[in-house]
């Protein structure tokens, strides 16, 4: 008879439930196989046995707080059209299974949408139907499944204050302690070892010392290592050698070899050995640990988000950083754009997208007084809000890590792994074999051997090489404003075969003072008419138009329309205005080489055209001609007015395609990786958001525009547009010093083995230098990557 309950695994006592022909500790655990079971979802005990966890048997009002108004407000991230999103915090997330059932909610409860797992903050982002669930029962529901929300005051305040992982320090504080006495208390047995001396007292009262050391180590063994053996243990119960394995069972050796030893009085033991390599390996924990939060890097949001927002002050539009906006600001956010964050409407008609929330993608009209949350996207007329709370860092770079936009995970993490794993059942059969070998040669040493060979064997500095480098890689981009997404996108940077281009607002920038006029007098109350209708639009070409034209621009504007890649139209003050390409406004005539043109109809006469001389990038021709060995190509929305002076320009093996629409640009560049290309697709992030999806590393060249797409993998401020070719560089240079890291690490554990399996290195020492080798690797990562950043010759101004 079975005495494990088959969901959660843990021993039956008092109730035991039969049904399914299995057995039951609780009805709470039947009940949640019942719920599995009936949605479907019975694999979850396939990915891991006995994974689930007992549920929470108290009462069921537990979350009733929940749907009070004013805190469902503050504890949700994110509620509006009858769609909410939320956060919870849930402890027990522990496996495999604890992930797949979390984000398989939907399939229990089709009133919620989706559920995302952050594994390492063990947090839950679910988005539901807030009218068909209620909080409270969302609450509910996962602690009917076992998985309780940690709903408390942080919760509520949404602050997230410095977290110090005090378990690492107290437990480093009681091995330091035991440390230091058991040292004091081997005194006699050094006394003995190293001199002839004996004195009586020490000698006659050994033996109390021997046993007040093993009492001191009781608190090393079952309170400082059990970070160890419950790694080791999760490993085993899923099936999987993990690197805490060989160090585990080290301290276990010694343990009980030490304990044997002063029971049978065979020797003091090597509780001393047992406290100072927990000590040490712990102070290496924690050293690592602060090494890596000094490299902090989780970014913020400053560093993320190197667009401009329009604040509007006494009615005029004052470009500002996001990160200087404050509470109490009025900002424009014209079509396209982004809201930075949660804010009320003052003025224009709000047509929200929160696709890049919700996932679902539908327009939700707003009228003036109507709250907006961070993260929506203004589709139609320019709006003006009033921002009522400060940026969220973690919200907004929650929004560009979403998965749905997110493309393959690295590589190198998933080779990392796999050598790890198999480097932990490489040590283990050498620590095997070695133990074997010394009970011929001398049995005294094999305790030594084995506990060396287990505890300076440890490729965690293997694991650490490839996101350190990559992170510091990443910070150096940033600070030549480039941001990148992950370090994913530096592995793919490095592999780039095809560099796309688009042209308009990424090859090009336009300057009001290259704008000129052709066609019928546009007088200044016409002028005023095509300016209030181009204040609505992001587009590069409109915003300089706007730029150039001096007057007035708050014509009242309705029925207001843009068409990606053609134009925009809509009725002002009367008036039915189009701007846009000639064939938008049907205009006759042929466009002029090198000339980018913009037809202005107003009711269905063709005025005339404002002609753009373009100018290309500073810096482009010194850029292509860093990219030879690469393919290049030119997808362009315009016509080919332009195709020969840009054949001037690019080599002669440049694919040029024009007229191309938004679907041409998506499937040129799965045309591309079809061919097995790796591409890189530079785009404005307008027109582009699917191409920048599709390509291998998709960037978004950002002027002063809120041009963010969660699409893309990067953005690249554009006055350091030519260092592309640096920025791809140094991706390749990162992919070697993380090879020269792992040699690094292999040879550390390469030579410490030697001496170990020779019978040359005592357990304590091996304790020194396993964290003295992560240690140096993350050094070897800092330094080296901040060399070649000082060695490489940028070319900033």
């Amino acid at each position: 008879m079975a005495e494990n309950c088959f969901h959660c695994g843990q021993g039956i006592e008092e109730e035991r439930i039969e049904f399914d022909q299995k057995e039951f500790c609780c009805q709470g655990c039947k009940t949640v196989y019942e719920v599995l079971n009936i949605n479907n979802l019975s694999d979850y005990y396939h990915l891991n046995q006995n994974a689930g966890v007992r549920p929470d048997s108290r009462g069921d009002h537990q979350f009733d707080f929940l749907n009070t108004k004013e805190i469902f407000d503050k504890v949700v991230d994110f509620s509006d059209d009858g769609i909410s999103v939320v956060s919870f915090e849930v402890p027990v997330i522990h496996c495999t299974s604890c992930i797949w059932l979390l984000e398989s909610l939907e399939t229990i409860n089709p009133s919620i949408i989706s559920s995302n797992v952050n594994f390492t903050k063990k947090i839950v982002q679910i988005t539901f139907r807030h009218e068909d669930l209620k909080l409270g029962d969302l609450a509910r529901l996962m602690t009917n499944l076992g998985y309780k929300p940690s709903v408390n005051l942080k919760s509520i305040d949404k602050k997230e204050g410095s977290k110090t992982d005090r378990s690492l320090v107290s437990k480093l504080v009681v091995a330091g302690f035991a440390f230091g006495n058991i040292m004091l208390l081997s005194f006699p047995e050094y006394v003995e070892f190293f001199g002839d001396v004996k004195e009586s007292w020490l000698e006659e009262n050994k033996e109390y010392f021997r046993w007040a050391m093993f009492f001191l180590s009781l608190p090393v063994f079952f309170y400082s290592s059990t970070d160890y053996f419950r790694s080791a243990w999760q490993g085993l119960k899923n099936k999987y050698i993990n690197l805490d394995i060989p160090i585990a069972l080290g301290i276990i050796v010694i343990m009980f070899k030490s304990t044997y030893d002063i029971i049978f009085d065979l020797s003091p033991g090597y509780f001393d050995t047992l406290a100072a390599l927990l000590f040490l390996m712990l102070t290496g924990k924690w050293f690592q640990q602060q090494t890596i939060k000094s490299l902090a890097f989780d970014r913020d949001y400053k560093s993320f988000y190197p667009v401009a927002v329009a604040r509007l002050e006494d009615g005029v539009e004052q470009p500002i950083l996001l990160s200087e906006l404050k509470k109490g600001d009025r900002i424009l956010v014209r079509n396209e754009e982004i809201i930075p964050a949660d804010a009320i409407l003052i003025r224009g008609e709000a047509m929200i997208d929160n696709s890049f929330v919700t996932g679902e993608s539908r327009l939700i009209p707003k009228k003036s007084g109507d709250k907006i949350f961070a993260g929506g996207k203004q589709s139609g007329h320019a709006i003006e809000l009033e921002i009522v709370s400060e940026v969220n860092q973690s919200y907004l770079t929650q929004l560009w890590n979403n998965d749905a936009f997110s493309k393959q995970e690295s590589e190198l993490n998933a080779f990392t792994n796999h050598i790890s794993h198999y480097f932990t059942l490489i040590i283990l059969g050498i620590t095997l074999l070695s133990a074997i070998a010394w009970w011929f040669l001398d049995a005294s040493l094999i305790l030594k051997v084995v506990t060396s060979i287990l505890i300076i064997a440890c490729p965690c500095a293997l694991g650490l090489s490839s996101p350190f480098i990559l992170g510091n890689i990443m910070r150096v981009f940033g600070n030549k404003k480039f941001y990148v997404k992950n370090t994913a996108t530096i592995e793919n940077l490095a592999k780039i075969t095809d560099v796309v281009f688009d042209k308009t607002g990424t090859i090009t920038e336009s300057d009001d003072a290259n704008i000129s006029y052709v066609g019928k007098e546009l007088t200044s109350d016409l002028q005023v008419l095509v300016r209030s209708l181009l204040r609505n639009s992001n587009h590069p070409l409109s915003r300089t138009l706007h730029r150039k034209l001096n007057v007035n621009d708050h014509a009242n504007v309705q029925d207001y329309e843009e068409i990606i890649g053609k134009g925009q139209q809509g009725n002002v003050d009367g008036y039915f205005i189009k701007v846009g390409s000639r064939s938008f406004v049907n205009a006759e005539g042929n466009s002029s080489l090198n000339q980018t043109e913009v037809y202005i109809s107003i009711n269905h006469v063709v005025y005339g055209k404002y002609i753009y001389k373009n100018r290309y990038r500073k810096g482009l021709n010194s850029l292509i001609s860093k990219l030879e060995g690469y393919n290049l190509h030119i997808l362009s929305g315009d016509n080919d007015s332009e195709k020969e002076f840009l054949q001037g320009i690019f080599p002669k093996n440049t694919s040029f395609m024009f007229n191309q629409s938004p679907t041409d640009k998506l499937e040129y560049i799965k045309k591309l990786e079809a061919e097995g290309k790796k591409v890189l697709m530079l785009g404005d992030g307008l027109n582009d958001a699917g191409a920048l999806k599709q390509s291998t590393v998709g960037v978004t060249i950002s002027d002063d525009m809120n041009s963010f797409t969660p699409s893309c993998d990067g953005i690249l401020d554009a006055r350091n547009f030519r260092l592309v070719p640096d920025f791809m560089n140094l991706s390749k240079q990162s992919m070697r010093l993380i090879l020269i890291a792992f040699i690094i690490s292999f040879a550390y554990n390469i030579i410490g083995l030697a001496f170990a399996i020779t019978g040359n290195l005592e357990p304590v020492y091996a304790a020194i230098l396993m964290p003295v080798s992560s240690v140096s690797v993350l050094l070897f990562a800092t330094a080296s990557t901040r060399l070649t950043d000082y060695l490489h010759k940028w070319n900033l101004e």
